[in-house]
């Protein structure tokens, strides 16, 4: 069975509305929206926001215990690194992008929001 690659899931991240990509730390490839990350790309592994505080995120922690980890310095604001090719499926992987975006676009003011539909 074919898994996500780490190039797919950056084309992914791509394709949202008002996506860009952006290198804020020399190697280091993030998508932002607006001037907010959303997703941290990696070798093997997406930082993603997922959930609103280390509570909700740590459900997902608990879930994959093996492919899930508080990610250093803002895990406690519930952000996790997931390991691409593990326990999480891919479809999963791709629901909790789509829904890290949609928290930062959400804490965006109004006018660095995308256009809905984009």
């Amino acid at each position: 069975m074919k898994r996500l690659a780490d190039g797919e899931l950056l084309g992914y991240c791509l394709k949202k509305p008002g996506a860009w990509q952006d290198e804020p730390w020399d190697g280091d490839v993030v998508a932002k929206v607006g001037p907010k990350i959303f997703a941290f790309l990696g070798a093997g592994s997406v930082g993603l926001k997922c959930g609103a505080n280390r509570e909700e995120a740590d459900e997902l922690v608990n879930a994959y215990p093996d492919d899930v980890g508080t990610m250093a310095y803002i895990g406690r604001s519930g952000w996790n690194t997931v390991r691409l090719g593990g326990a999480v499926p891919d479809d999963e992987i791709l629901e909790l992008v789509d829904a890290s975006y949609e928290t930062v676009v959400a804490k965006l003011p109004k006018r660095q929001r995308p256009p809905a539909g984009n």
